[in-house]
């Protein structure tokens, strides 16, 4: 399968009316760790889907997600300052709440209803798995997907930036071929590179690909007998053993990927609306390279398995030219995805929801946890920093 220009296009951009964007503002996607808001510390900054946007809570409690530029000089709202009804512009007082109405505007002669003429766009949010959460698209939101692994504790989440497009992520998922190549001396099995060439690909019996209703199930079964069901909800959320990886598109050429941890054991029931932050580490660009800036002038640190990630990722271009590509047996996952990408772009425009968008707010996404919670009673610790931890205040980096 080759892509055109056209196509490649079509694929990877996110932003407002473009028919990737479109499709991506079908869902909610998370933009920040709940530790990101507190009473000294009421707003932070979001890029997300091409847009920028400041994410703030109110003296009231209320969470809130609105464009970074103040509607009246182009301000930053970054910079604003929070009250009981909302957030007001530092430049000159304008007072915005969480749905972007204008409450006041200061200098304004009194009696005037001029605020009442203005509206800074906003967007809902809402809190799941240690995240806060924003959804970009038209009214009115379906509710947040809700997956089995959510009915148990969030432990810890880490934050990866990368500088690359955020299909270029999913398609590393999509991908099972490299694990046994890229990863043969980081999977735990060898410790050492067996085979430059082959690594421990032979240990593999096969690797099937399938769409289902979530999305699509990748299934690897190796020489042992280990069978491993790796779902990708549709479109950017894949479930491996007790992590949760989402792949964020910030704009046309850079991802910020949340991976969420959780317990094996249920430890009690939950929705995954627990509000305690969680622990949360944050893998900065250069944790994975020998020296700041962008390849080729890094050299990317091969050590440890989500390094060598970074490096193949990044190393493709901010946006990889898939109509260079040569796309082999091994990768029916990335040209399944591909084509359901496109597919799904088509819908949307027709006026239909996508895969995966539920309207119904009981409904549970089956990623077959029960079963895969007990693979060796795994909880892989993230890498990179620790910048908060739940029983104490963030940590210096």
């Amino acid at each position: 399968m080759f892509l055109s220009a056209e196509e490649n296009r079509k694929l990877t951009q996110v932003g407002p009316g473009t028919p990737g964007g479109e499709l991506l503002r079908r869902y909610w996607h998370p933009v920040a760790g709940l530790h990101q808001l507190t009473a000294e510390q009421p707003t932070a900054f979001v890029r997300l889907l091409g847009e920028d946007l400041v994410l703030f809570r109110d003296r009231s409690g209320r969470t809130g997600l609105i464009a970074d530029h103040c509607a009246h000089r182009g301000a930053s709202l970054l910079y604003g300052r929070v009250e009981e009804r909302g957030i007001a512009c530092a430049y000159h007082g304008w007072l915005y709440d969480t749905a972007g109405s204008c409450l006041e505007c200061p200098a304004e002669p009194a009696g005037s209803m001029f605020h009442l003429t203005v509206k800074q766009r906003a967007y809902p949010v809402r809190t799941y798995l240690g995240l806060y959460w924003a959804y970009l698209g038209p009214t009115p939101p379906p509710p947040i997907r809700k997956l089995d692994i959510g009915a148990y504790p969030v432990e810890h989440i880490m934050e990866m930036p990368l500088d690359a497009n955020w299909v270029q992520v999913v398609e590393n998922n999509m991908d099972g071929a490299h694990i046994g190549i890229l990863h043969q001396d980081t999977t735990g099995r060898t410790g050492t590179v067996r085979s430059t060439t082959r690594g421990i690909t032979d240990e593999l019996v096969s690797l099937e690909y399938r769409e289902v209703p979530c999305g699509i199930q990748r299934t690897m079964v190796t020489k042992d007998g280990f069978v491993e069901d790796d779902p990708l909800v549709f479109p950017n959320m894949l479930r491996r053993i007790t992590e949760l990886s989402i792949k964020v598109p910030v704009d046309d050429e850079h991802t910020r990927k949340f991976v969420v941890f959780v317990s094996a054991e249920r430890g009690g029931e939950r929705n995954g609306d627990d509000l305690e932050p969680a622990d949360y580490y944050v893998m900065p660009p250069d944790d994975g390279k020998s020296a700041a800036g962008h390849y080729p002038h890094v050299d990317y640190r091969m050590n440890r398995l989500r390094y060598q990630d970074l490096m193949a990722i990044e190393t493709q271009g901010t946006v990889s030219d898939r109509t260079e590509w040569h796309l082999a047996t091994s990768d029916r996952g990335v040209a399944l995805f591909e084509r359901m990408l496109l597919r799904e772009m088509d819908r949307v425009r027709d006026g239909h929801d996508p895969v995966g968008v539920t309207r119904d707010p009981d409904e549970v996404i089956d990623t077959n946890f029960e079963f895969y919670r007990h693979a060796g009673g795994l909880l892989p610790v993230p890498q990179g920093v620790r910048v908060y931890t739940r029983s104490r205040p963030a940590l210096s980096s």
